[in-house]
């Protein structure tokens, strides 16, 4: 049987443990085993993004060691945690002729998991089904930083029942951005009220997301806001049957 490693990152794991067993069943109903690292930690990104290098390498090569230690893909349901992995460690470890080649090497073998179910396994259509419509928004790391998105979308094409409505504007920014959203809250909340109004003028009740920091983000907003969207992962769409 075939099986991967799941890197579930931080916000999965301690916000959002649906998301990641909603992965999980979505695989084994594909016949794919999966298998999770205990010892795996944070990928290291927030230390990245916020110029704090050195800080950051002993948490990628933590990483680096854990992965190194299971054999099989690495499969990340994050969009800007798979971009860490592929080419952020490449970057910190540039100058470094031990630690290159490995970073190298688990970045070779390293997935989002929209990706890794239409690329890899070659699968658009996992028997999903959802009543209603549904709009996506892309993120931005997933998007720019690892050019992923006409995966979601064939996956969402599939998912029987759904009205896939287009969202405005859909390529901006929700204003998370990792440690944007803490150094520049004002322009953070513009960019989500934005967003917000975008995700009402389709008229659907649920916005699906591929990173957790987006459905973070946005969700927050729509709670202190008082509406009444959601906010999904695409794996929890994914999984609905």
């Amino acid at each position: 049987m075939l099986s991967v490693q799941l890197f579930v990152t931080c916000l999965i794991d301690s916000f959002y443990p649906q998301v990641g067993e909603a992965v999980v069943n979505v695989f084994h109903r594909l016949g794919v085993d999966v298998d999770f690292p205990q010892d795996q930690t944070c990928c290291g990104q927030p230390n990245f993004n916020a110029g704090l290098r050195e800080e950051a390498k002993p948490i990628a090569q933590h990483t680096i060691r854990v992965f190194e230690a299971v054999q099989g893909d690495v499969v990340i349901p994050s969009g800007s945690c798979a971009h860490t992995l592929r080419h952020n460690y490449a970057e910190l470890f540039a100058d470094d002729p031990i630690w290159l080649p490995r970073a190298q090497a688990l970045a070779a073998r390293t997935f989002e998991f929209t990706e890794y179910l239409v690329d890899k396994l070659g699968v658009t259509d996992v028997g999903a089904c959802w009543d209603g419509p549904l709009t996506y928004h892309a993120s931005c790391h997933l998007n720019r930083g690892i050019s992923v998105d006409r995966q979601p979308r064939a996956l969402l094409a599939n998912v029987r029942g759904a009205e896939i409505r287009p969202l405005p504007e859909e390529y901006d920014c929700c204003g998370f951005g990792g440690i944007f959203s803490v150094e520049h809250p004002e322009l953070s909340a513009e960019f989500l009220k934005r967003k917000i109004g975008n995700l009402e003028s389709t008229q659907s009740p649920t916005l699906v997301v591929a990173d957790t920091g987006c459905l973070m983000h946005i969700a927050g907003g729509l709670h202190r806001q008082q509406k009444t969207q959601r906010v999904v992962h695409i794996a929890e769409v994914l999984n609905n049957q």
